[in-house]
């Protein structure tokens, strides 16, 4: 930052925002309170813009990237923070609004926060599709789990085949109950559930006709070469991360995602816990989903090769390489008394470097 900058930290909330304001050589910060609305976050920049550089900052949360964006189009530096990883005092026992807004300014002016990557609203608006999906599918798995307990309270359980196969849902719509009240609420979770799968179809083929736009259609094309990801996962993929460059290395592709293990070691002591979990939730699943087909041996179905084909030599060749490092990786793990779940999360961990090495180098490639 230039030398006589003046740091803005936004405490945001849903109608407020208190703003902790850092002047050049100021010890203590000037706290304003202001609604969370555009004209007086406008009339408080302009005012501090003619007093000289301005660089402002909130944590990510509640207002999106909306405020960021309005920041932005007045001309000052803005920046969305993780709160995650803002330093915290394990003492501190007080929290409002002045005081965050106040140690938050503070840690920004001294470089101590981290920022995150920002999407553009065309971004956005694909990862929002993508998670509404994401959505609708555990209201399905809610509605499903609620009929078949009705069902189960009062006798009814399919012993002919596998739930939820073409026999099961014939079974079910057969059934029939004596007392009104019953019928009725059978019925009605049942349409729910069918109302929830219509949705979900539909989402799905928004998100299948968004997949074959730009610029999603190559690297959904590169990502369904690997074994385990098909459109909807390599579009999860694509929407949260966004772009594999920002990564320097495929570690801390692995750490932003949750993949690698808690460690509290001190001296010669090492001690290591498990996932972090920290990361993206979103394709933190999708990944620990696809590393479960590689506890079979490698092998090109007829439903993968037609995926592959067309697709750069390079990346088809990482996706091999990939199927037989990951199912070696799983059967020594699992040989050596590992619980399955345990060696799927390591495969997982793996499965991102090589996803991060096929990304990298095609989209340098396209670059180019």
């Amino acid at each position: 930052m230039e030398k006589g900058t003046t740091y803005v930290a936004l405490d945001d909330s849903k109608r407020k925002i208190v703003a902790g304001i850092l002047r050049p050589g100021a010890p203590a910060p000037e706290l304003r309170e202001l609604p969370n609305d555009p004209p007086y976050i406008r009339r408080l920049f302009e005012r501090l813009k003619r007093e000289g550089p301005v660089a402002a900052c909130y944590e990510a949360g509640v207002s999106g990237y909306d405020l960021y964006r309005q920041i932005t189009g007045l001309g000052v530096s803005c920046q969305v923070m993780a709160p995650a990883l803002t330093p915290r005092r394990p003492g501190q026992r007080i929290k409002t609004d002045r005081r965050d807004a106040g140690k938050l300014v503070h840690l920004f002016r001294a470089g101590e926060l981290t920022p995150i990557h920002v999407p553009d609203e065309a971004e956005e608006a694909g990862r929002d599709l993508v998670r509404c999906r994401d959505d609708v599918r555990r209201d399905v798995l809610r509605w499903r789990h609620r009929l078949l307990k009705l069902l189960d309270r009062h006798g009814r359980v399919y012993r002919a085949g596998k739930n939820w196969s073409r026999g099961h849902w014939t079974w079910i719509r057969d059934q029939r109950f004596d007392l009104p009240a019953l019928q009725r609420a059978f019925e009605a979770s049942l349409f729910a559930l069918e109302q929830a799968l219509a949705r979900r179809a539909e989402l799905d083929n928004e998100v299948e006709a968004l997949a074959e736009t730009a610029p999603y259609r190559d690297p959904v094309g590169w990502l369904r070469c690997f074994r385990g990801i098909d459109t909807l996962s390599a579009m999860i993929l694509l929407v949260e991360v966004v772009d594999f460059q920002r990564f320097e290395r495929p570690r801390q592709l692995m750490a932003y995602l949750g993949l690698v293990p808690s460690e509290y070691s001190s001296g010669d002591t090492q001690r290591r816990g498990a996932l972090t979990k920290a990361g993206n939730t979103h394709v933190r699943r999708a990944l620990i989903e696809a590393a479960w087909h590689y506890r079979h041996r490698p092998t090109v179905g007829h439903a993968l090769a037609a995926r592959s084909q067309g697709q750069p030599r390079e990346v088809v060749g990482e996706a091999w390489r990939a199927q037989q490092r990951l199912h070696r990786r799983y059967r020594h793990l699992v040989g050596h008394g590992k619980r399955p779940p345990v060696a799927v999360a390591a495969v997982a961990r793996e499965l991102v470097g090589f996803l991060w090495a096929a990304m990298t180098q095609r989209e340098s490639q396209a670059a180019a």
